[in-house]
């Protein structure tokens, strides 16, 4: 069962020199003052290691996906594509944005875009890379700094290796060369690789890693995945596991993308792809049992129109809001979650709650669950990032409220269990 509230992943991995270095804030509000509405990083398409990326050689072993002589052809980018060309079921696109979008609900508009002066996001640049020359030294002695320059995003050319090092993963596959190719070489469960090509294509269709059928961000894709059903045969494959892969593929290449995959699965989202999702429910209720502590009316509402957390809130956190937010907010969410962990999301979740259901005299115009639930899946395309993390950061709510919350429906849950595995006990008392 995921633990609702864990320290950061990398502090418990064995050996890691970063132990117990997750010492959250009780009031994250004390670093609200970095956090200003122009931080808008200039992000570079994320397709800068497209074409580094691209699998190694064919080969006929099962870790290529099968397909059709008639779905060979690879097409990177959409200039590689002729005119009125299908990928992965749609037409070909010409502009492709910052991120490598082509056009869907991620597509950001470059007209609209706020950017951050070249000057500043060169200055951050320039303070990355002298963390990342004395890593140990900041996680042990300045986390609190670290924090916040995550806060304020992680600068685009340095997302990939901040995010491995944020996570541990960088130190993972240090201590297991060649493991990757190890699985890889390995058969496999046929029906899970079959549920993982029929994925495929589900995956950001309309990003130019992925659009080709069989192109090699599929490829990729595939190997990951099938990597780790292997690497973790009790999990084995879950349909959610694919974007936080494709997340990760966009920004680095396919082994450093497995082991980022393999800290966010087991570290940070320990059980959510289990059999049964009971981590998720669980986390589900916890998230409810915050709102209630932050936005009763709210609350109140939803109650009463049985509105369950897990009806909404499980791709979001699944997910990690890969699949919920603007490109530009999936990032900067990111950038938090993979330095402070879990708690990230349910702030976020919270912050999306609130802001789709809008005021307590707004709250009557959703009486009904289906109205509800079409507020709370629909968030705005406009929705800015700086408002994401502000808000995200002024929740009137601590780690140890948290904590709390989730060893509370922890309990009531196992109450709940042994009181249906006795369904008889208190007949045979009467009697």
């Amino acid at each position: 069962m995921a633990k609702a509230i864990s320290p950061s992943p990398s502090s418990k991995m064995d050996d890691n020199p970063y132990n117990d270095r997750l010492d959250y804030d009780e009031n994250c509000d004390s670093d609200r003052s970095d956090l200003d509405d122009n931080d808008i990083h200039i992000p570079v398409s994320n397709s800068q290691h497209s074409m580094k990326s691209i699998s190694s050689k064919k080969s006929t072993s099962p870790n290529h996906i099968s397909h059709s002589p008639s779905q060979t052809k690879k097409v990177s980018t959409t200039e590689d594509s002729t005119d009125g060309q299908l990928l992965n079921g749609f037409a070909s696109a010409q502009e492709v944005d910052r991120y490598g979008f082509v056009g869907g609900k991620e597509f950001t508009d470059p007209d609209h875009e706020r950017r951050l002066p070249i000057e500043i996001l060169r200055k951050r640049e320039l303070k990355w890379l002298d963390m990342f020359q004395n890593w140990e030294k900041w996680m042990s002695k300045r986390f609190k700094k670290v924090k916040e320059r995550c806060r304020k995003g992680i600068p685009p050319s340095l997302r990939s290796r901040a995010w491995q090092y944020l996570c541990g993963s960088k130190f993972m596959m240090d201590r297991n060369p060649g493991k990757f190719e190890d699985y890889l070489q390995s058969t496999g469960d046929p029906k899970i690789l079959d549920d993982i090509q029929k994925d495929l294509h589900r995956q950001f269709p309309l990003h130019e890693m992925f659009m080709a059928r069989g192109g090699y961000g599929q490829e990729d894709l595939f190997r990951i995945l099938k990597a780790y059903s292997i690497h973790n045969p009790t999990d084995g494959y879950c349909q959610a596991q694919a974007p936080i892969a494709a997340v990760l593929l966009m920004h680095m290449p396919a082994e450093e993308a497995f082991w980022c995959f393999v800290s966010i699965c087991e570290k940070y989202l320990p059980g959510y792809y289990s059999p049964g999702l009971e981590a998720v429910q669980v986390d589900g209720d916890v998230l409810f049992g915050l709102l209630k502590r932050t936005n009763p009316p709210i609350h109140k509402h939803l109650k009463k129109h049985r509105v369950e957390p897990i009806l909404y809130m499980t791709e979001w956190f699944m997910c990690a809001y890969s699949r919920t937010l603007p490109w530009s907010c999936v990032l900067r969410v990111w950038d938090m979650f993979l330095c402070e962990g879990v708690k990230v999301l349910f702030r976020v979740g919270l912050v999306l709650i609130r802001m789709c259901l809008g005021a307590q005299e707004k709250l009557s115009t959703n009486a009904d669950l289906y109205l509800i639930l079409e507020k709370v899946r629909n968030i705005p395309k406009d929705i800015e990032e700086s408002f994401v993390v502000r808000e995200s950061l002024r929740l009137n709510i601590t780690e140890r409220e948290m904590e709390k919350e989730h060893q509370k429906q922890v309990q009531r849950r196992k109450a709940a269990k042994e009181k249906s595995s006795k369904p008889d006990s208190g007949k045979s008392k009467k009697k």
